[in-house]
């Protein structure tokens, strides 16, 4: 017996509450299963990865995972003038690393550079610590909601405290 493709019935429903997983869009999944639990588990426990010391100059930007072509490598921010200071503890950082993760996570630690941050004036004259990378900057200058605006730059002063 044939069955017919076009009814109005769903075959396979869904009753009740969807887990957070099926709710994300399908770009978003591949991210989250491709890199998204190593990246993760470094962000929340970078501070104990590196040590106080070193967490207030450098922090994780990307993981690229392990492929046919190359290696896994974390790509790590640090201030400029610090990159000796890290340097020399590159191979700590991936002794911690592996040993947290229980297996060869990373192989290798790429760093870059950057200024510390920025003081500008705000508007009443006040000087004002510039938490924002510059290149996001201009993009939440060209907000024209002001409690857009301020909201994302309270959410880059918590991710840098962080």
């Amino acid at each position: 017996m044939q069955t017919k493709n076009n009814t109005k019935h769903r075959n396979a429903g869904i009753q009740g509450l969807r887990s957070f997983k099926d709710t994300l869009p399908k770009n978003v999944k591949k991210i989250i299963n491709k890199k998204g639990h190593v990246y993760s588990e470094t962000l929340g426990n970078w501070k104990y990865l590196v040590g106080s010391e070193l967490f207030k100059i450098c922090y994780p930007k990307t993981f690229k995972n392990l492929n046919k072509f190359g290696v896994s490598t974390l790509v790590v921010m640090v201030k400029r003038g610090h990159e000796v200071d890290v340097e020399y503890s590159k191979k700590d950082i991936l002794d911690k690393m592996n040993n947290f993760f229980g297996y060869s996570v990373v192989e290798k630690l790429k760093f870059i550079s950057f200024d510390h941050e920025l003081e500008i004036t705000g508007s009443s004259g006040t000087k004002v610590k510039n938490v924002a990378i510059n290149k996001y900057e201009d993009k939440i200058k060209d907000v024209k909601n002001e409690k857009i605006k301020k909201s994302l730059k309270e959410l880059t002063k918590v991710f840098r405290e962080k």
